[in-house]
C-alpha cells in the first residue's frame, strides 16, 4: 500500500527584529582612574583602547539596566511584554543568588506569559543565550524569545588593582528574537565551546560553594575578579579566530561575505589581533570600547544596538558575533539580519 506523500517539515529561522541597549549615566574617565591608581590615560589607552567606561550607582542593580536595554528592544520589535514566551538573560553579576535575574526582569516588564533564566558564561554569555533560544524556535516551541546581556561590573571590580580596574564598565543590551520562514533571514549557525581546565585566567571566587559566606577567606580579594592578562591574550586571539573559521566553513563564506565583525569588546589590542589573523579590513570591524570598557555578556549586544543605530548595518547584512570570556568560553552566531 502506497503511503500518501507528506508535506516536508515547516523550516523555522530565529530572526532578529528589536535590539535596546542601555548604560548608566555615570561615567568615569581614564583622568579619574590616574588619581585612584598608579597609571595614566596614555597607558590605558595605548594597551586597551579604552577612555572612559559607564558605572552604575549604588541604586542601580543589574536587574535594572537589563530591563531598561529590554523595553527598548521591545519597542523596536512592537512586541508586547505580555506576549514574549522566553526571558534568557547572561550575566555573572546577577541580581542576588537566586532567584534568576530574569525573574525580577520578567517582573518589571510585566511578561507574565515568559518562562525566565540565567546563563553564566561570562563573556561568552551572549553567544550562547542566542544559540539556545535558536533551538527553541527552529523546533517550533517558541514563537519568540528576549535575549538580554547585563553587568554591574564594577560593583565586584577591585579599584586599588591597576591591572584590573581600568577594564571594566557596567550596560545592558537586549534583542528579540521571532519565528519567521524567511530562508534569507535569521541565525544562521553558531558554534560554542569551553576549556574549564583553564578556570583561573578569569575568575571571581567568593561567594560560592568553595568559598562560602560563612568562612573567613584566606585573601580578601577573592570577591573581586582577577584575571592573568597573558594567558586571556593569547586564548582570546586563538579561540576567536577559530570560532569565526568554524562559522566561515560551515556557512561556505569568507571574510567578504560579512557585512560587520561584532566582537565582545574585552581589550581593544585583543580584536585587533584577531582582525589581522583574519585578514578583517577595519572597515568591517564595529569598535566601541573606547566609551563602555568591557562590559562582559552586555558588551555584544550593547555593540550591535549601536552599530544598527549608527547605520553602520542595515537589514538584509550579515553579521558575526563572536566572544570569549571566563570559563573559560567562547562562541560566536552568524546573523543575516
Amino acid at each position: 500500500m502506497t503511503r500518501p506523500a507528506s508535506d516536508p517539515p515547516i523550516a523555522y529561522r530565529a530572526v532578529i527584529t528589536g535590539h535596546g541597549s542601555f548604560a548608566p549615566p555615570k561615567t568615569i574617565t581614564n583622568d579619574d582612574l590616574a588619581r585612584m591608581v598608579d597609571t595614566s590615560d596614555e597607558w590605558i589607552t595605548t594597551r586597551t583602547g579604552i577612555k572612559t567606561r559607564h558605572i552604575s550607582s549604588d541604586s542601580e542593580t543589574t536587574a535594572q539596566l537589563a530591563t531598561e536595554a529590554a523595553r527598548r528592544a521591545l519597542d523596536e520589535a512592537s512586541l508586547d511584554p505580555a506576549d514574549v514566551e522566553m526571558i534568557i538573560v547572561a550575566t555573572i553579576t546577577p541580581e542576588m543568588v537566586f532567584p534568576s535575574t530574569a525573574c525580577f526582569v520578567q517582573s518589571a516588564l510585566r511578561a507574565t506569559n515568559a518562562f525566565v533564566f540565567d546563563i553564566g558564561a561570562a563573556c561568552s554569555g551572549f553567544v550562547y543565550s542566542l544559540y539556545i533560544a535558536q533551538q527553541f524556535i527552529e523546533t517550533g516551541r517558541l514563537t519568540n524569545a528576549l535575549i538580554i546581556g547585563a553587568e554591574t561590573l564594577t560593583k565586584i571590580t577591585n579599584w586599588t588593582d591597576r591591572t584590573s580596574c581600568i577594564l571594566f564598565g557596567d550596560g545592558a543590551g537586549a534583542v528579540v528574537l521571532e519565528r519567521s520562514t524567511d530562508p534569507d533571514r535569521g541565525i544562521l549557525y553558531s558554534t560554542l565551546g569551553a576549556d574549564g581546565d583553564s578556570w583561573q585566567a578569569l575568575n571571581c571566587q567568593a561567594y560560592g560553594s568553595r568559598h562560602p559566606a560563612d568562612r573567613l577567606l584566606d585573601d580578601p580579594k577573592k570577591i573581586y575578579m582577577e584575571i592573568q592578562g597573558r594567558q586571556v591574550y593569547q586564548q582570546a586571539v586563538r579561540r576567536i579566530v577559530d570560532a569565526v573559521n568554524d562559522c566561515l566553513r560551515h556557512c561556505g563564506m569568507t571574510i567578504d561575505d560579512l557585512d560587520m565583525f561584532i566582537s565582545h569588546q574585552m581589550n581593544a589590542r585583543i580584536i585587533e589581533s584577531a582582525m589581522k589573523r583574519l585578514e578583517l579590513p577595519p572597515e568591517k570591524v564595529f569598535i566601541n570600547i573606547t566609551e563602555y570598557g568591557n562590559t562582559s555578556a552586555a558588551s555584544v549586544p550593547i555593540a550591535f544596538d549601536e552599530c544598527m543605530r549608527s547605520g553602520r548595518v542595515k537589514r538584509g547584512d550579515t553579521v558575526l558575533f563572536v566572544a570569549f570570556g571566563a570559563g573559560l568560553t567562547w562562541g560566536a552566531n552568524v546573523v543575516r539580519l
